[in-house]
């Protein structure tokens, strides 16, 4: 007698749209913590910091003063209370006065106390400044569409002892790699990843929304749901109408504001995020290609090999490669 076997329906589960788009997009960063500096220097003093692809560098004066300087660009002062962000990892020198020579940061002797954590103390003995540094390590592929928003430097400032959520986040860290308690490496880097969300946060609050450009989009309440919805579930069949469909909107009117909204259409959107979801899948797991395929919304293997090609200039197998050597 021939045994039937039933099959189990697959049941997806039916998440409402998230109300924060631009917070899912954070999650694609994968921020992760390369090094954490807490630096006494003493004038005369100067660092220069070199050109570090795929890290923001996060830089905070917790004490004292000293200026940031960019080649062919005037220095910018840093107060006591400054946070300055360079998304790029862009080389850059940091001086306590304008003019203190500089020296190359891999010359500088560092006391390590940990893999990632050091202190560092250097200078001339005159007058003290303390700068908290942090290397932050993303994926570049999968921040390319902030990192073009973002300009070269983020400077905030505030009062350290105002009570403000920088000065909390510092405080915080500087008790941690003080103590050493157990799981305090974990502690510091997620605290450094909040400092970059916080920072990014802060520039979106401040810069006008026609200069937001994509991000703009991501708040709007019917463009931001029809990307929500394509973030979550990049593997459906999506189309104009469809989308348009879900929020309410025409699909000719739905197109228009889409593609002004995001600076590209609903297809090159959905495309490049299945590509970035793909790129995260090859980096942090062994699944097959065909497997990756099916959760970025391809029916085929050889149809998400060649779109992967087209987008990203590499085959999915080179990628991995390449990540795995990384």
């Amino acid at each position: 007698m021939t045994e039937t076997r039933l099959e189990t329906p697959r049941i997806e589960a039916q998440l409402p749209p998230s109300s924060d788009p631009f917070g899912e997009v954070l999650q694609l960063l994968r921020l992760n913590g390369v090094l954490y500096c807490n630096s006494q220097l003493s004038a005369p003093w100067g660092i220069e910091l070199p050109h570090l692809p795929g890290v923001m560098n996060v830089e905070v004066v917790t004490a004292g003063q000293c200026w940031i300087e960019f080649e062919g660009e005037q220095p910018v002062h840093m107060p006591e209370g400054s946070l300055v962000l360079i998304p790029h990892g862009r080389r850059h020198v940091l001086r306590g006065s304008p003019g203190d020579k500089a020296t190359r940061l891999e010359d500088i002797p560092v006391e390590k106390i940990g893999d990632r954590f050091e202190n560092m103390t250097f200078g001339g003995g005159g007058r003290l400044t303390q700068v908290t540094y942090y290397g932050v390590r993303f994926d570049p592929y999968l921040a390319d569409r902030l990192l073009r928003l973002l300009p070269d430097m983020l400077h905030l400032r505030t009062h350290i002892n105002d009570g403000s959520w920088l000065q909390s986040t510092i405080q915080f860290i500087a008790r941690e790699a003080q103590l050493r308690l157990p799981g305090s490496e974990t502690v510091i880097t997620r605290l450094a990843d909040i400092l970059v969300i916080q920072a990014i946060r802060t520039w979106i609050e401040s810069v006008r929304e026609e200069e937001q450009g994509w991000i703009a989009a991501l708040h709007d309440p019917q463009i931001g749901k029809a990307m929500s919805l394509m973030h979550r579930h990049p593997q459906r069949d999506w189309r104009v109408e469809s989308l348009a469909h879900e929020v309410g909107m025409s699909r000719s009117g739905f197109s228009a504001r889409f593609t002004a909204m995001a600076g590209e259409s609903v297809k090159q959107y959905l495309t490049g995020l299945r590509m970035q979801l793909a790129h995260r899948e090859l980096r942090e797991t062994t699944d097959t290609l065909a497997r990756i395929a099916e959760r970025v919304g391809y029916q085929s293997e050889h149809a998400f090999n060649r779109a992967f090609k087209r987008e990203v200039g590499m085959a999915p197998g080179a990628v991995r490669k390449l990540c795995t050597r990384l």
